[in-house]
């Protein structure tokens, strides 16, 4: 008994020595159980955040509160080159020996991102680490880390990243866009063009900003505070420096600001950031139905006259849609109690919806209204990603 007692503790002991080890060296591999703890978030309702300030300096004190959160990011991406098509050829390797190999080269980009838990999870674009086979995370306060990609979702153009450091490390506290005005006052916080981290001022010129062909999920906030490259993943913070979005894109011809800059809103990537900590990616729901915003010849057409709703033009084979019932050249009209008027209403209700679900959906076929019951499915990712 005594053996028997002596070899399970030394296995126990060998078990845990090993677990530290890939937990120091190689976090990456652990499986996905490491993810789904609890992960500190801080938020303004339950933060003191202090008054509106209106002066220069209510400014530098919100710059000083969020800039410790907000790091630079640098990545490697190995590239190959072009195999030559006479590589295997005896007589071409004779003439050209070992020098007829490609040559692998590293290309380096560089972006931002925010720290959004003490514990280290760092919300960034998934443009920004999406070919990266390094990265390497820059604190404000000059510590370096090696960081390794827990998910990320090409939709919203948003990924999470973790360091390992020492400490609680500073995070951003999150503020509500939804409370945002055109006109707000807001600062871009991130490393534009590698420079180092950069604090920019301006106002919130638009809300709601979709169409744009950037995301599949679009309702940007516009901004006129210079956005540059490399602030791709930085904050876009309030006057209390509370964090309102995240700074995605310009629109610019030669790659420089001209004070038109999109960031994605502070609650779409929270939740976002929130699956791919737990799940490692992002599930939404699905029903599989192409519509068309309705326009005064299509009302007309339909004879809706004050009705709202959308126009559905394809209804895919084998989708919950069809199983449903649902019919191309059917006015959608709600989804549950959710009012459908134009193609992101759709877009945000479907996939909010946990697939397995099963929605009530009421559309408009041949003047007449109906509803029917959709078992919600998942969403496909899209081919090209």
């Amino acid at each position: 008994m005594r053996k028997h007692w002596l070899l399970f503790t030394q296995t126990v002991t060998i078990a845990l020595a090993i677990l530290f080890v890939i937990h120091t060296l190689k976090p990456e591999l652990l499986p996905n159980f490491a993810r789904t703890g609890v992960v500190t978030l801080y938020e303004s309702g339950t933060q003191q955040s202090g008054g509106e300030p209106t002066s220069s300096t209510g400014l530098s004190s919100a710059a000083t509160k969020a800039m410790p959160a907000v790091v630079n990011i640098y990545t490697t991406t190995v590239v190959k080159s072009p195999v030559n098509p006479f590589i295997d050829d005896p007589r071409f390797r004779f003439f050209f020996g070992d020098s007829a190999e490609p040559e692998a080269q590293s290309s380096s980009s560089l972006g931002s991102g925010v720290i959004v838990s003490p514990d280290g999870f760092i919300l960034t674009n998934h443009h920004v680490v999406e070919a990266a086979d390094q990265i390497e995370v820059a604190l404000a306060d000059g510590r370096k880390a090696r960081a390794h990609v827990i998910g990320s979702d090409p939709d919203t153009d948003l990924a999470v990243i973790k360091i390992d450091l020492p400490g609680s490390l500073p995070a951003i506290t999150f503020g509500h866009p939804e409370q945002a005005h055109v006109g707000d006052m807001v600062l871009a916080i991130g490393n534009p063009f590698g420079v180092g981290q950069t604090v920019t001022m301006g106002i919130i010129s638009a809300l709601k900003r979709d169409h744009l062909g950037l995301n599949t999920f679009e309702s940007f906030i516009q901004t006129d505070a210079a956005i540059n490259p490399g602030n791709s993943g930085g904050a876009l913070v309030d006057v209390r420096g509370d964090l309102i979005g995240i700074n995605s894109a310009i629109y610019s011809p030669n790659g420089g600001s001209l004070g038109i800059g999109f960031a994605v809103p502070a609650t779409t990537a929270k939740k976002t950031m929130e699956q791919i900590i737990q799940t490692g990616s992002v599930t939404r729901g699905w029903i599989g139905a192409g519509i068309q915003e309705l326009t005064p010849e299509l009302r007309a057409s339909f004879k809706l006259g004050d009705i709202q709703g959308v126009l559905i033009t394809e209804v895919i084979a084998n989708s919950p849609a069809e199983k449903a019932g649902i019919l191309a050249g059917d006015i959608l009209l709600s989804i549950g109690n959710k009012p459908i008027t134009d193609w992101n209403a759709m877009l945000e209700t479907v996939t909010s919806l946990p697939p397995g679900q099963t929605a009530t959906i009421h559309t408009m076929r041949d003047g007449k209204e109906q509803s029917m019951q959709v078992k919600i499915g998942k969403r496909p990712v899209p081919k090209d990603q």
